[in-house]
């Protein structure tokens, strides 16, 4: 790998439609450009040669080549000139069954050096291109390990992780991004939750109707934006250091060696290619809820290391939410009932008095909650979560990724749970399971139409945006937002889930916290969601898991699960080996 950092470069640049010559003209000036200023990685938009809405096949027609051909060719000689690599966003026909694709060309100073076609379609290629069918690879290149992925593609947690797990320094994302302000926020995710850094090139500007965002940008390992190009024709200029990529950390967290891909085969599994209300009824076994309107709440607190100071706690917010704010689930923070700082001295058996008393509280309330604990059993320590409600005790769940700090202590779970209640069904999942994209894709291919997630998490998983001069129409917001980038919406959104985040703040009040209920449509706008800050309480929201009654097939999205229903499955074998 280099010795040491270099310069990567997003190119952003609006197309214009059909007008091929002039395009690559301008792109060729705008990414020497790039190279003159010292960038050794230069992206383009995607379809930047010919621009983006087209009609049909028939229409894009003139405009397609091959790969290699007569664009790559251009392109080529200026990386030889420059010792540079390029990433080009065209339409390339394959020369032998002459299908269009939507691809992605990584062009270095010795030619081609490898293509990728989209491989998760948007709503607009199968019009006139077939969907990718060379799956997901990584290019070794002197500059580091390159991966490629085209717009819709990053919205598939899968995509960007089949990369970063075939040891992807870069992905490189070329897109035509659109409905919301950019840096978008799968973006940070994708780069935040696989530790490597995510070169964004985006085109702007105004195309049959359609308004695209720009913001084009490199983001680092961390999630955090190195440089972006809000409005217009630009260049975004930042530094790529391959040590701090092969890191693989994740707030400080070993993710990748704390991944459990024997337990990950339901990521190959396709839930939602079929009408999810006769899929999950087959046979009569575990049909999906009839879910309805209802109430949720997550409860902000600082526990501390006195059970009987959390379970005061615990008891008057879970008052207040049910009595006051009329909730019907209360999620409370990782280790709420016992202490952050419980470990195995102070784990408490499910049959604990202390369990007794949420039990009842429970009952009386006529309420659902879910609440973190240290367990003891007669086989060692987990980090548990209760769901209690009307009835008693529902279940629990174990942890299957445990933190660093909590391996010293717990044993790791071995089974994902999902529970049916009047309110839809629930899966549960703690605070370092959320650093993970595998454990809410799984819930959500169970079907489950809210995740509760316990948490004490403490900084690093939001982001803000300083606000966009790219116009959008209403209600889509442009204005600054210090909670742009929140990990747990993208959670929600790539899920088509309602996900209630619980999590702890410190006595201080200045780590931890911004817990809420997110919507499980990410492009949604004015968002339905309650969020909060670093302040003890709770945050209540209004969510419908219900269909419209006598419908032969879902009308509600967290039944429909459209974004789950797009996956492409067949790419995925890498995540479980």
């Amino acid at each position: 790998m280099p010795a040491h950092p270099y310069l990567a470069a997003a190119v952003q640049f609006e197309p214009t439609l059909a007008c091929k010559e002039d395009n690559i003209q301008r792109l060729l000036a705008l990414v020497e450009e790039a190279a003159q200023r010292g960038a050794r990685l230069i992206t383009t938009p995607e379809m930047a040669t010919t621009g983006y809405c087209w009609y049909d096949r028939r229409e894009i027609a003139p405009l397609v080549e091959s790969v290699p051909g007569a664009t790559t060719a251009r392109f080529a000689a200026l990386a030889a000139r420059y010792r540079c690599y390029i990433v080009l966003g065209m339409p390339e026909e394959d020369e032998e069954t002459t299908l269009y694709y939507n691809s992605a060309v990584l062009i270095g100073p010795d030619g081609i050096v490898g293509t990728h076609r989209k491989s998760h379609p948007y709503i607009s290629e199968p019009k006139w291109a077939a969907a990718g069918d060379r799956g997901h690879q990584v290019f070794d290149t002197p500059i580091g390990r390159i991966g490629m992925l085209v717009c819709m593609d990053i919205h598939f947690p899968e995509t960007a992780r089949l990369l970063a797990l075939d040891g992807a320094d870069i992905i490189c994302h070329i897109s035509n991004w659109l409905a919301e302000r950019a840096p978008a926020p799968y973006w940070i995710s994708r780069a935040m939750e696989n530790s490597c850094y995510l070169l964004e090139s985006n085109r702007w500007g105004l195309e049959r109707g359609v308004q695209f965002s720009g913001g084009s940008c490199l983001i680092e390992p961390d999630g955090r934006i190195a440089a972006v190009v809000d409005y217009g024709d630009g260049i975004a200029l930042g530094e790529i250091d391959l040590a701090r990529s092969r890191e693989r950390r994740v707030l400080g967290e070993p993710v990748f060696s704390q991944r459990r891909p024997d337990c990950y085969h339901q990521l190959l599994s396709d839930s939602f290619l079929w009408n999810p209300q006769d899929f999950f009824g087959l046979y009569g076994h575990r049909p999906l809820p009839a879910g309805k309107t209802s109430r949720i709440s997550v409860a902000q607190f600082s526990p501390g290391a006195r059970v009987a100071d959390n379970l005061a706690c615990i008891s008057a917010m879970a008052r207040e939410a049910a009595e006051r704010h009329g909730s019907e689930l209360v999620v409370f923070p990782q280790r709420a009932l016992t202490g952050p700082l419980a470990g195995g001295a102070g784990a408490l058996p499910l049959d604990d008095a202390a369990v007794g008393a949420l039990i009842r509280l429970a009952m009386t309330l006529r309420v659902h909650l879910v609440i973190g604990m240290a367990e003891r059993d007669d086989n060692g320590c987990y980090n548990t979560q209760l769901l209690l409600g009307p009835a008693g005790m529902v279940g629990s769940y174990r942890q299957m990724h445990l933190s660093a700090e909590d391996r010293a202590w717990a044993n790791a779970g071995d089974d994902w749970r999902a529970f049916d209640t009047p309110l839809g069904r629930i899966g549960l999942m703690l605070g370092n399971d959320a650093l993970l994209p595998e454990p809410g894709r799984i819930l959500a291919l169970m079907g489950c139409d809210i995740l509760a997630c316990s948490a004490a998490l403490k900084d690093g998983f939001t982001g803000a945006h300083p606000g966009s001069r790219v116009r959008q129409n209403y209600p889509i917001p442009t204005g600054a937002d210090p909670l742009h980038w929140h990990l747990l919406r993208t959670r929600a959104g790539e899920n088509n889930v309602y996900l209630a985040f619980a999590n702890s703040i410190n006595e201080a009040g200045d780590a931890g916290g911004f817990s809420g209920v997110f919507q499980p449509e990410t492009f949604v706008f004015p968002r339905q969601e309650r969020l909060m800050w670093r302040e003890q309480g709770t945050a209540t929201q209004t969510i419908d898991t219900a269909s419209a009654a006598g419908g032969a097939y879902p009308t509600n999205v967290t039944r429909r699960k459209d974004l789950v229903a797009m996956r492409q499955p067949h790419h995925y074998l890498g995540l479980i080996k």
